[in-house]
């Protein structure tokens, strides 16, 4: 691996760690204002996974055809101006859609670099140390940040804006990267050519399926949690939750980790055993009614998540590098992991405006993630080999 992979993964950190001090303290901002509608913290984190599928069709060309520091540091500055928003008492759904803005043009360059910095054989290793390092950053931050709300929402925010920065900053250490002729005529159009190309490749309907039913599951497993720990495990405030929830990212480092000695590329068809185990503990969580229970169930979640995000990530990688352009693929697997966690965001919102039990809700979540993994599992045929 190049060692300028290095550098890259502080940015990321810094980035990831800022992201989720903000949703944090934007959930705290929510938690002591007018706004208690149990729908109201679902829309928000909607708000942010919009820009995904709104700009997939735009932010993956220019992550192949422009200098990859500068797209990182002009989405890092994004992000800092939604934050900034915040602190100037903008409407938190639309402050948070610029962070998501944002992150949409970010996402495609930081993954869509690595097949640059690492060789097939050690593509998963590089995989697991972005995925590690980000889940790490979203523990840290998401406890920082809810710690930092529950103390002043104002001085959380200031912190995460000067976070961005440093991030923005860091970006100059990075090569350009390959760059690549624009497309003419219409991105959309492209868009959709892309698609149909990229769903030909053998393994690219399972890494583009798989990565959609993991953001789904955890998208809507984090804000079914918010609502759930108050009213099972009794938990009193923002730093109760972001607490809770750092078992489950514990769970996703070691997943990340320990996916390296068992799943290479070569073998993507394993990834299917930890998605089904997933299922299986989501299930179990959602019948727990005591804090260690529940904190082993999401940490044994987390574990399964990690070893099946991974592995599909570098699948994809390689497989845009080869056809598409990496960029335009982590585009184009931006676009349906954030369609994925609309619908089941959105799913969890409708029945939340209903009245529907978080712990129902929890049980069906797990049993949609094992009927998706037996789904997402038939595109992909069994080589002789396994």
């Amino acid at each position: 691996m190049n060692k300028q992979i290095y550098p890259l993964l502080f940015a990321q950190f810094l980035s990831a760690f800022a992201d989720n001090a903000v949703l944090f303290t934007v959930i705290a901002i929510v938690m002591h204002s007018s706004h208690t509608e149990s729908w109201y913290i679902p829309a928000v984190q909607s708000a942010f996974t919009i820009a995904y599928v709104v700009l997939a069709p735009w932010v993956g060309e220019i992550a192949d055809t422009h200098a990859k520091p500068r797209i990182l540091l002009i989405a890092n500055l994004i992000k800092a101006t939604g934050a900034g928003l915040l602190l100037l008492n903008v409407e938190p759904i639309l402050a948070y859609s610029i962070v998501g803005v944002g992150a949409a043009i970010y996402n495609p360059v930081k993954y869509g670099i690595l097949p640059e910095l690492a060789d097939h054989n050690y593509l998963v290793k590089a995989n697991s140390l972005m995925e590690g390092s980000t889940i790490l950053a979203i523990l840290l931050g998401m406890m920082a940040g809810a710690a930092a709300a529950d103390y002043s929402t104002q001085l959380s925010l200031i912190g995460t804006v000067v976070l961005f920065i440093l991030s923005a900053m860091l970006t100059v250490f990075l090569p350009k990267g390959t760059i690549s002729k624009a497309n003419p005529g219409s991105k959309i159009i492209a868009f959709g050519k892309e698609i149909g190309e990229f769903f030909t490749l053998p393994r690219s309907s399972f890494a583009i399926l798989g990565g959609g039913l993991f953001w789904l599951a955890a998208a809507t497993l984090r804000v079914i949690i918010i609502a759930w720990a108050p009213l099972v495990l009794m938990t009193k405030n923002t730093t109760d939750i972001a607490f809770l929830t750092l078992f489950l990212a514990i769970g996703i480092i070691l997943g990340s980790a320990i996916v390296i000695l068992l799943i290479p590329i070569e073998k993507i068809r394993r990834a299917r055993i930890p998605s089904y185990l997933m299922a299986v503990f989501v299930v179990a969580l959602s019948m727990t009614d005591s804090i260690w229970p529940a904190r082993i169930a999401l940490l044994l979640i987390g574990v399964m998540g990690g070893m099946f995000i991974v592995p599909i990530n570098a699948v994809l990688q390689e497989l845009g590098k080869q056809s598409i352009g990496s960029g335009r693929a982590v585009a184009l697997q931006g676009f349906f992991n954030n369609v994925a966690m609309l619908v089941g965001v959105g799913c969890y919102t409708l029945a939340a405006s209903n009245q529907i039990d978080p712990v129902v809700a929890m049980m069906v979540l797990g049993f949609v993630i094992y009927a998706g993994t037996f789904g997402v599992t038939l595109s992909l045929r069994k080589p002789k080999s396994e």
